[in-house]
Order: C-alpha cells, then structure tokens, then sequence
C-alpha cells in the first residue's frame, strides 16, 4: 500500500526503521507491560528495586511540600532558606565575615535575593558555618 493524497499506509508497511515482522516482535514484547499489572523482565536482577524502609520519598514533587517533615523548632520556610543559602555558600567560605560571605556569594554567581539576605548580616562578626549566618539572620534553628 502506498501513500496517495491524504491516504496514509499502514504503519508496519510504512515503517522506516524496521522490517514489518520486525515490528510485530517489538509490539509483542510490550503487551505484557501493556496488559499485566506486573513488571515482564525475565531476569529479577534487571527490575527496578523498590524505595527501602526509611529511605526518602524520590515520587514527591520537588516544588510541592518538604517530604518527612521539618526539623523540631523549625518552619518550612526557615528550611529552605537554609538550603538556598547552603547552596551557594560552600564549606571553604567559612570562618568568615559578613561582608566577606556576602563576596563570596557573587563570586559563586548566587541570585540576587541571596546576596540581599546575606547583606543584612550585622558587621564586625565572624561566622563559623551556616548555621551561624542563618541563626544571625532571624530564622529558627532546630532545637
């Protein structure tokens, strides 16, 4: 069958990339996924392994709620703040002033609302770690 005017071949006969018995096979290797409620790999070393007592929740949506909670004594927003500030503040930067963190900031090309928060550290103090600079900035820390 060939393709004329606005009437189209079958697939298997229009294929490009595989013999029509070809595609037949590949078509029957999936009815069992199609069809069964169970995984069809031959092999159980090849199936994907589920998600271990206790380990995170990799489903949940990253732009949705914190999964497994908060930390005691703290809120959500205090969490991401500390990760946003985290992120752009490596280990190497501390111990540090504020103006200096604040420096090292733009040099790792943090955004701008990160900059501005870490501008509101008080001067003349120096900070160990994160936590230090989170606890200066207002947000509760985990009790």
């Amino acid at each position: 069958m060939s393709e004329t005017g606005d009437q189209f071949a079958g697939t298997s006969a229009r294929s490009t990339k595989h013999s029509p018995r070809v595609d037949e096979e590949l078509e029957h290797e999936i009815q069992g996924m199609l069809k069964g409620d169970h995984a069809t790999r031959a092999h159980e070393w090849r199936e994907v392994e589920p998600v271990a007592e206790g380990e995170p929740d990799l489903t949940a949506d990253p732009a949705g709620t914190l999964v497994g909670g908060t930390p005691v004594g703290m809120d959500a927003d205090a969490v991401v703040a500390r990760a946003e500030l985290a992120r752009w503040l490596v280990r190497a930067d501390f111990p540090n002033t504020g103006p200096d963190l604040v420096e090292a900031a733009r040099d790792h090309r943090a955004p701008d609302a990160v900059v501005a928060e870490l501008e509101r550290l008080p001067e003349g103090e120096t900070y160990e770690r994160i936590g230090d600079v989170v606890r200066a900035l207002g947000y509760p820390t985990e009790t």
